[in-house]
């Protein structure tokens, strides 16, 4: 059964439906979880904090993932009775990679015989360290009038872990690289592909990267895999600025201009390509070591990276050109690794709530926690998620570029003279100006502070009016609020805001409509991306953005989307728990409700 995520046309309430769950109890902590039917015991263990043994990355080959089934039944498949006796299998074993739970099930789950690696990545998770990308270091036997085994056969032959298939690239330097290092190689399996075999002992030198690639900043982490640790970041403005601040005017470009789809795949990859050279130089390594990278971003910059033509997601019914991408390599996108090195694509819910988000669920863990938490990635196109282990939906709702402070008057990037902080006390005008300087302009997160303390200090009414306070003042015809000089609040600038967080006030409201809850049955509220690090809770209470919660229940959950990129990067089992994501979680379009436009005008005011 296909579960991608559709748009239902026309009006009404345009919900996927969600997969059935089973309850699994892992013994001996009476561990008890509930996933998707269909869901491997492996993975289901991996997903809640249960390690179970396993070195192959889930292929069936190391036959280490051994657990028995106390109560329920799994079918016994192809591979368990390579790893078990028949009495063995009758008593239940089975291995925990290949075991899929159709039913609720009681699992023992042997103790570890090592203990695994762990990275703390996402928001506080801990991270059991699988990466895709596995090294064995080989000593094999030369040929001989005895042994005439091919150079392929003798390679798989030494992996007694690993049943990986080899390509054609590999097959044709395997000979003499095997030759000239005298049968003393090292082994690369990316996933189930053999992607390399090096000269001598290399096992401790494998990197990859993880790419946040956002709609205005790119951010490159190069990650130890034989530690979990990032080893260089950096982050730079991305290429395809001149071409529109955001994805709508990026994709009116290659609508207007023929020639502007390839200028903007072109500048995508000398984006990545400087990011990947400058931390592989930063951190002493060989682009050839890097084996594998992660591309976490909107479905709009995912496919112009790739010269996928973005058209079709600009106009109704939103269509991407696929939620999970067809293997592709780093070279696709323009990156410098080893030259098999595969990308790997975070899928999408929908035209607008991309890999990104996916990822950021991921790295906050929304679909495996017990309690309601309401996720809203705040930008030009504000991504929102609401629920727990039991049920998630997912929208996106077009705020417009308020927050990114486009089209306010004094609006400006969060750079050095840009207000990011305004406080009224008593009066006083109270200003934080991001590097100690004198302010230029207003940032976003400036902006809906300066706007929340209009309002509690009476200079806004809760329709959003400027009041008739002497503190304002005039500016020609325009009655306008001082900052600073030269920097001024304007009523259209007050609309503009009070559109984009009205906008997402309708988008979490819906949400709380089709789960049949209220804001109350909330836990937690968490503000993603770079502008929900800088947004201050109380403000974001007062102008009505986020659910009036206690503020310590309201919290930046940072860059989540470099976070779950890392994720997946380091932990083979947390890219299935994304792939997984995609088909749990129900994908709401609010394109043609019919209930969208009351609600949105009963956001508008603010709260009072």
């Amino acid at each position: 059964m296909d579960r991608s995520p559709q748009s239902a046309p026309g009006g009404g309430s345009d919900v996927a439906e969600g997969p059935e769950r089973v309850h699994l109890r892992f013994e001996p902590d009476a561990t008890e979880v509930r996933v998707p039917a269909g869901t491997s015991i492996f993975d289901a263990a991996s997903w809640n904090g249960i390690a179970i043994d396993s070195t192959c990355g889930g292929h069936g080959t190391c036959k280490k993932c051994k657990v028995r089934v106390l109560d329920g039944e799994v079918p016994v498949t192809a591979v368990d009775p390579r790893a078990f006796s028949p009495d063995e299998l009758r008593d239940g074993w089975r291995l925990a990679c290949r075991a899929e739970a159709r039913a609720d099930l009681v699992i023992d789950v042997p103790p570890l015989q090592t203990r695994p690696k762990a990275a703390l990545v996402g928001v506080g998770r801990h991270v059991i360290l699988r990466p895709a990308v596995q090294k064995r270091h080989l000593v094999l036997d030369e040929p001989s009038l005895e042994d005439q085994r091919s150079d392929v056969q003798r390679v798989l032959d030494g992996l007694d872990d690993l049943e990986p298939r080899v390509e054609l690239a590999v097959v044709k330097t395997l000979g003499t690289v095997l030759r000239e290092a005298h049968f003393d190689v090292t082994a690369v399996v990316a996933d189930d592909v053999l992607i390399a075999v090096e000269p001598g002992d290399t096992t401790v030198r494998r990197f990859a990267i993880a790419f946040d690639l956002g709609t205005t900043t790119v951010v490159a982490t190069l990650l130890d895999l034989e530690t979990g640790t990032p080893a260089a970041v950096r982050s730079m403005l991305n290429r395809q600025q001149p071409y529109g601040a955001d994805v709508i005017s990026r994709v009116s470009a290659t609508m207007l201009d023929d020639a502007a789809l390839s200028a903007l795949e072109a500048r995508a990859h000398e984006t990545l390509s400087q990011l990947a050279a400058e931390v592989c130089e930063e951190a002493g390594v060989a682009p050839h070591e890097v084996y594998e990278i992660v591309v976490v971003g909107n479905v709009t910059m995912t496919q112009l990276a790739l010269g996928i033509d973005p058209e079709p997601l600009s106009m109704a019914p939103f269509i991407v050109a696929s939620h999970d991408l067809p293997p592709a390599l780093a070279s696709d996108f323009g990156v410098s690794a080893h030259p098999r090195a595969p990308a790997i694509v975070f899928p999408s819910l929908g035209a607008y709530v991309g890999g990104d988000i996916v990822a950021g669920m991921l790295a906050t863990g929304l679909t495996r926690d017990k309690r309601v938490r309401l996720f809203i990635d705040v930008g030009t196109n504000s991504e929102i998620a609401l629920g727990s282990n039991e049920r998630v939906l997912a929208t996106a709702a077009p705020a417009g570029p308020a927050f990114e402070a486009a089209q306010i008057r004094c609006g400006m990037r969060a750079a050095d003279g840009a207000i990011e902080g305004v406080k009224i006390r008593d009066g006083e005008l109270q200003l934080e100006v991001i590097g100690d300087v004198e302010p230029i302009g207003i940032c976003g997160s400036g902006l809906v502070d300066c706007v929340a303390e209009m309002v509690g200090a009476g200079l806004l009414d809760h329709s959003g009016r400027f009041t008739d306070d002497p503190r304002m003042t005039k500016i020609g015809e325009e009655r306008v609020f001082m900052l600073a000089d030269d920097v001024y609040l304007s009523q259209r600038d007050v609309r503009e805001l009070q559109f984009a967080k009205a906008s997402i006030a309708t988008g979490w409201n819906i949400l709380l409509r089709e789960m049949g809850l209220t804001p109350e049955d909330i836990s937690q509220v968490l503000l993603a991306g770079s502008f929900g690090a800088y947004l201050s809770p109380a403000s974001a209470v007062r102008i009505g953005l986020v659910p009036p919660l206690a503020l310590p229940r309201i919290v930046s959950a940072g860059n989540v989307a470099s976070e779950g990129a890392k994720m997946a990067a380091l932990s083979h089992r947390e890219r299935a728990e994304a792939r997984s994501i995609v088909h749990e979680v129900e994908y709401v379009e609010l394109s043609g409700r019919e209930d969208f436009n009351d609600l949105f005008v009963d956001q508008l005011a603010f709260p009072g």
